[in-house]
């Protein structure tokens, strides 16, 4: 006995090969959406983890740059710590420099010179006077240029003829500018002049029997 399959068989054979193909693309559209989401899952996490470094990272940053303000404002302090100690200093090695400039002009004037005005800026000194002649002015700048251990580098501003008060004779008043040796510029000199004149004093008393 023969058996005949009247039923449409081939479009059974289609339609569950369809349900297949679409079960199987449902299949990994499904694993393709987990996929993505651990993936976006993970990247969240990693940009999450990244964001905690930079923020720990900025506040590093704000408190090396505070710290950075801190050295900056210290520097500034010990360097205005340090202009004030030479300030000090330089007061404490200068406090007889008035001293020796007054007994420097006594020294080093000429007779028939007459100091009237002596003023003092800094290491500047301003000197006016009157004199009997020119010669005894271009002693006085002679003496205050080679002859002086605290004053140096004299220059004339000013010479003019005046009369006395009674008329009768002609006198010459003048201006020179002097700059004052430092303390500290003055001893060393001094230093080298005293080493000069006892190594001859020693050599003669090294000859005498």
């Amino acid at each position: 006995m023969i058996l005949i399959n009247l039923l449409p068989h081939r479009e059974e054979k289609r339609k569950r090969r369809k349900q297949t193909f679409f079960i199987g693309l449902g299949a990994a559209a499904a694993v393709g959406a987990v996929i993505v989401g651990l993936w976006y899952a993970v990247l969240q996490e990693m940009i999450s983890a990244q964001a905690g470094k930079n923020d720990a990272l900025s506040a590093e940053i704000r408190k090396l740059e505070d710290q950075i303000k801190d050295i900056a404002s210290l520097k500034a302090d010990i360097e205005s710590l340090k202009a004030r100690q030479k300030a000090v200093e330089d007061l404490q090695t200068d406090r007889n420099t008035p001293v020796h400039l007054l007994n420097e002009l006594v020294r080093q004037t000429p007779d028939g010179m007459y100091l009237m005005s002596i003023k003092q800026d800094g290491q500047s000194v301003m000197v006016s006077g009157m004199t009997l002649s020119n010669e005894r002015v271009s002693e006085f700048l002679r003496n205050t240029a080679y002859n002086s251990p605290w004053l140096e580098r004299p220059e004339l501003q000013e010479i003019k003829a005046v009369k006395s008060q009674d008329g009768k004779k002609m006198l010459f008043g003048f201006s020179v500018r002097l700059t004052l040796k430092r303390t500290q510029d003055v001893q060393p000199e001094a230093g080298k002049h005293g080493a000069a004149a006892s190594a001859p004093a020693a050599a003669a008393s090294g000859k005498q029997p």
